[in-house]
Formats: C-alpha cells, sequence, structure tokens
C-alpha cells in the first residue's frame, strides 16, 4: 500500500456522486448522502453497476443503525414483525432520514472508514498483498482492461486511465468487489473456483424512488421473506478481525448488513502521490446460489434438471438483448415456476399494510454486468428500468396484471411469425442465413414496440373500468398488428427479385426429408393468416 498512514476517510471526504434536482453531479460524503438523500434525484456514479453497489452500501449502513434504534435514536431493536413495519413505516413519513442516529452510530465506527490504512483499509484486505497485480485500467469498470488486453477504443486515455483520485478509487472499489470477473489465478493450491463477483451473479433489479431518499426506503427490506425480522445486522466493518482468507466458502450471510457488504474479493489498493495506481487481488467469500433467498435484489430462474425442475431457484442473469418489459413475468408473476425478487414481495408487503400507496406508480431499474466465456472478462454492462401502477403487485391488480402478461405472450408469438418470415423469405431467394434474418427480424419487432409498450403498461390502472380496460386492450391489439404488418411488407420488400420468383427447398422436418416450394407471395400470405389468427 506503499505509505502507511490514514488517509482518505469516507465519511468526512466527499466521494459519492449524486445528482441534485437541477440535474447536476456533485460528490458528497457518506453522512452528507444520509443528511440530504431527500434533495438528490439519484446516485449518479460512473455505471449503473456502480450505482448498485454504493446502493447496496449505503442500505448495509441503514440496516444496522435503524435494526438498533428507532427513528429518535432510541434503543429500540426490531424483534417482531410490527416492530419493522412500524420503523420503516416512521421513516418514511419523515420525507428525510433522521441524521442524528445515523451520524452517532458513523462516529462510532470512523475508525473503519479509512481508505487507506495501516491495519485496517476499507473494503481491503492486508493478505491481498500477495495476490494478482493489476492496474488502474482494470479496476475502473468503464475500461476493465487487462495488462495484457487493451481496449480498442477505449473511453479513457492518458493519465485518466493509469491513474484515479482516492474518490473515484473508493467507488471503483465497491464495484470490483461485486462485479470482479474470474481472470484471477488463485495462489494457493487446490481452492475451489468462487466465480465471478457476488452481484455479477444475479439478475439486479432495485425499486426506484423520485428522491435517493425513496430509492433507498424501498429497498431496505426489513423482513424476511416470511415476513420474520432479520438476524442482528453486523456488516463487515464491525467484524472483530477483517477477511482474510483466499476463496473461502460460507454460508449465506443471515443478515442484510453482512450480506450487502459481502467481501466477494479481498482487495488492496496501491497509491503514489495521492492516486491510486492499482491494485491486487484475491478471491473472497463466496457461496451456494441455490435458494439464497436472503438475497433481495435479483429475479430468480428455476434450477431445471433433465427438463425438469429441481424445486430449487437460483438467479437468473438479465439477457442484455431482451428489452425489461419483455422478462416482467419475473419481476411480478409467483408460481411453481416463478419466484418474486424480494424487494418485489417487500413493496406488496408495504402496500397490505397501508404503508405505500398503492396508487403510487413504482419503477423498478436492472443493472448487469456481461461476460465473457466462463465469465472471464467483462464484455458489456447494461441497465433499463420499468414503470407500472403498484398496484399490478397487488390482488386488486391481478386482472390488469394478468392483461399485461397475456400481450406479452402475444408480442413473443408475433415475433416468431415475423422470424418464421424472414426465414422463410432467406429459403425464397436460395439464401443460407435464414436464421440469422430471423433473428434480426424479431429484434426489429421488439425494438419497434418498446417505446410504445412501457407507454402502454404505465397506463393500466387497476382503478379503470372493465370498458377502460377493454378499450386499452383494443388499442394495443391495433398497435401491435400495425407494427408487425408493416414491417412484414418491409421484409418482403427487401427480399429481392429471386424470392418472388422462388424455388424449391429440400429440408427436413420433424425428422423427415421434403421438399417444399418457398416464394415471396407464398409466404406472405401464410404470415398474413398466422399474424390475423394471432390477434383474435
Amino acid at each position: 500500500m506503499g505509505n502507511q498512514e490514514c488517509e482518505f476517510n469516507l465519511l468526512d471526504e466527499p466521494w459519492i456522486k449524486v445528482m441534485k434536482e437541477n440535474g447536476t453531479i456533485e460528490e458528497v460524503s457518506l453522512i452528507t448522502v444520509f443528511e440530504q438523500a431527500h434533495l438528490y434525484t439519484d446516485l449518479a456514479g460512473e455505471l449503473a453497476t456502480q450505482n448498485v453497489a454504493m446502493l447496496r452500501l449505503l442500505l448495509a449502513v441503514l440496516h444496522t443503525v435503524f435494526s438498533r434504534v428507532d427513528e429518535h435514536g432510541e434503543e429500540a431493536p426490531i424483534e417482531e414483525t410490527d416492530h419493522a413495519l412500524d420503523r420503516w413505516g416512521a421513516l418514511w413519513n419523515k420525507n428525510c432520514f433522521p441524521i442524528e442516529p445515523i451520524k452517532a452510530y458513523l462516529h462510532t465506527q470512523h475508525e473503519r472508514f479509512w481508505l487507506f490504512h495501516p491495519e485496517r483499509p476499507f473494503w481491503q484486505a492486508l493478505s491481498a498483498a500477495k495476490g494478482t497485480e493489476y492496474s488502474a485500467a482494470k479496476l475502473i469498470g468503464e475500461l476493465s482492461e487487462s495488462s495484457n488486453k487493451t481496449r480498442l477504443f477505449p473511453p479513457r486515455t492518458g493519465e485518466d486511465k493509469t491513474e484515479v483520485s482516492y474518490g473515484e478509487a473508493a467507488r471503483w472499489l465497491l464495484y470490483v468487489n461485486g462485479y470482479d470477473d474470474t481472470s484471477a489465478k488463485p495462489k494457493g493450491k487446490n481452492l475451489p473456483s468462487p466465480g465471478a463477483g457476488w452481484l455479477g451473479k444475479l439478475g439486479l433489479i432495485t425499486a426506484k424512488g423520485k428522491t435517493l431518499f425513496e430509492t433507498l426506503m424501498l429497498n431496505l427490506v426489513l423482513l424476511k421473506e416470511d415476513y420474520e425480522p432479520w438476524e442482528p445486522n453486523v456488516p463487515a466493518w464491525e467484524l472483530p478481525k477483517p477477511r482474510e482468507g483466499e476463496r473461502i466458502e460460507i454460508t449465506i450471510p443471515d443478515n442484510p448488513a453482512a450480506l450487502l457488504t459481502l467481501q466477494s474479493r479481498r482487495l488492496l489498493l496501491e497509491r503514489n502521490n495521492r492516486k491510486v495506481t492499482g491494485y491486487r487481488l484475491l478471491g473472497g467469500d463466496f457461496f451456494s446460489r441455490e435458494n439464497a433467498f436472503n438475497e433481495t435484489m435479483t429475479v430468480w430462474k428455476p434450477v431445471m434438471e433433465r427438463g425438469k425442475s429441481t424445486g430449487q431457484y437460483q438467479p437468473k442473469r438479465h439477457d442484455s438483448s431482451k428489452q425489461m418489459w419483455r422478462d416482467f413475468a419475473s419481476i411480478v408473476e409467483q408460481n411453481d415456476s416463478k419466484h418474486l425478487p424480494g424487494v418485489v414481495t417487500w413493496i406488496n408487503q408495504l402496500q397490505k399494510v397501508n404503508l405505500l400507496d398503492q396508487h403510487r406508480m413504482i419503477c423498478f431499474s436492472i443493472a448487469s454486468v456481461q461476460y465473457g466465456d466462463k465469465d472471464f472478462f467483462v464484455t458489456d454492462e447494461f441497465s433499463d428500468s420499468l414503470t407500472f401502477y403498484a398496484e399490478l403487485l397487488t390482488e386488486a391488480g391481478e386482472t390488469w396484471k394478468q392483461l399485461a402478461l397475456d400481450e406479452i405472450q402475444r408480442c413473443d408469438q408475433v415475433a416468431n411469425i415475423i422470424g418464421r418470415l424472414a426465414r422463410d423469405l432467406v429459403k425464397s431467394a436460395g439464401g443460407e442465413e435464414g436464421d440469422t434474418a430471423s433473428y434480426r427480424a424479431k429484434e426489429e419487432f421488439y425494438h419497434r414496440l418498446d417505446l410504445s409498450f412501457r407507454k402502454w403498461l404505465s397506463a393500466l390502472d387497476p382503478e379503470q373500468t372493465v370498458e377502460e380496460r377493454n378499450h386499452l386492450k383494443s388499442q394495443w391489439l391495433t398497435h401491435v398488428w400495425k407494427t408487425a404488418a408493416a414491417l412484414g411488407e418491409e421484409l418482403v420488400e427487401n427480399a429481392g427479385t429471386a424470392a418472388f420468383v422462388g424455388r424449391m427447398v429440400t429440408e427436413k422436418i420433424k425428422g423427415k426429408e421434403v421438399t417444399n416450394h418457398y416464394c415471396a407471395p407464398e409466404v406472405y400470405n401464410k404470415f398474413s393468416y398466422y399474424l390475423t389468427e394471432s390477434l383474435k
């Protein structure tokens, strides 16, 4: 770590990027971000995935403080379900955080928040000094650049990627701990593979409010899935000794503060002339993904064996090629093959006990890092969001929710019909890239529906009448038909003369070799028929 004196305390120094109501961005300290959370619209770090890592740190502080004391700072541990709901409601109704209890707690932990410290640097482990060495370019998530493979068109050049300020390094420290790839080699022998960082294994989802205060509160899940209180909160900085071992398999933490501050990697920043120039890394703590329901910020999928569900679930990573609304079922539907994200279950519970207005609009955001083969390197980062009436999550909104799910399923059916048309047109012209053409046509269809579906979903208000609901459905079906028909016509027009003449094609269908005639007029007529049938 170079010079060993304490330097850059995160409670006092500005390092958290936030957006103000006027759209300007500034850096503030950890204490200030709580003090003025109601005045900020959002976190504003370099990447959406970095913002999630930062959000989890802030939530760990809130869980720790307000599971022990009430909004007045009086000792009042959460021991029953009603305690948790009352605590949440009292904080929510203040419209800002009571700063004195937060300050009082953080001041007792001041020594633990030095970014550089001879014994306990924040979010780091001295044992990492023997780990894999990386440059600042690898620390910066926008680059994630290894020493032996540089980016062709990097967003930063020169000193901007060889050194970073302490504040920015602290933000990326959280990011790397959560999303690090699997490229680092172990220093010990016969050690298990921890995989990517914990956040990189998830299909991250968070609720968003109008202010940072609201966002933090909506994601402050004070009860487990069975609506029982969590075990006592113990964040990483409260441990008697920092976690030092390499690639340690643990049981999933039983309290939010521990899980939100999970040390997936042992990290150690390297500095020179008040700049961070690189870091060292070892594998850290990890646990099984199956049924890890203490994690409240992920969508889930069933674990399958030989085509059958095992009854277990694991986090479902987001597909960067799919708009968020296409996976709406993973957010709102609970059944034998679906498990709701914990934050969605929590918001539903808040509505049931009237702590949250059912008629408010709710926004859910997703963020994800995309990895290459075996999670060995990061290839991309993306985010998306979706806004709809919170009442869709309740029994009162069930009919409206089902309408949305049905229409998404219908869109998938129509997309397949369009894809089939594109593939058959390629066959008509004698081409061999039918699958590629099919994929592109389907993606174009979804792209053309994207903004209109988001707008339509946000208009589904469970307080409207049946007639209004039927009118919205009719409007949507008309829009889908027009969009699909127009795209189908474009595909035919662009197919070329050869496709209109057509040809005989010998192919295998259901295991049998058959010869069929393909030409643009015939396949378009078939497309029109199936399109009409799908919209009945």
